[in-house]
């Protein structure tokens, strides 16, 4: 699985005209799911999202997490984060999971955020064309990869 978070001020999801997610202060989180993935990368990145100490303190630190901020995160699905783009000028996208894969996986991500963070979690629409707005904060973008794990 992989990962881009950005610290940002405010961040919307619009498609076909209609917002489908918007926070205020927090993180804009982009996901990308290979077909190896389990619940354990989906649980391992959702504490990552809400643990991560990436927002400032009184002393201006980078020493808090979303969760100590009451911030918000909207979950956004980008298969293009498994582009690979080693060879030609056409990028290859065989390591991201299949839709039939991906996204129960995404799905179950954001229900597991939404169940667990205590926060306000907002999506966008799993395989749309999506209008992505920000105001970054900072900037602080922070990119996370976690592969699955064999036995």
């Amino acid at each position: 699985m992989r990962l881009l978070l950005q610290r940002v001020k405010r961040a919307s999801v619009t498609v076909d005209g209609s917002i489908t997610g918007q926070i205020g202060h927090g993180l804009l989180a982009f996901v990308g799911i290979a077909a190896t993935d389990t619940q354990r990368e989906i649980e391992w990145m959702c504490g990552k999202i809400t643990k991560l100490r990436i927002f400032n303190d009184d002393e201006g630190k980078m020493n808090l997490s979303v969760s100590d901020v009451q911030g918000g995160i909207l979950l956004v699905s980008q298969f293009t984060l498994y582009a690979d783009a080693q060879k030609g000028l056409r990028p290859s996208y065989i390591n991201a999971a299949q839709p039939d894969i991906a996204k129960p996986l995404y799905d179950q991500m954001l229900q597991y955020l939404q169940e667990t963070s205590g926060l306000r979690v907002e999506a966008g629409i799993f395989g749309a064309m999506m209008d992505v707005e920000l105001v970054n904060d900072g900037p602080v973008t922070i990119w996370l990869e976690r592969e699955a794990e064999t036995l």
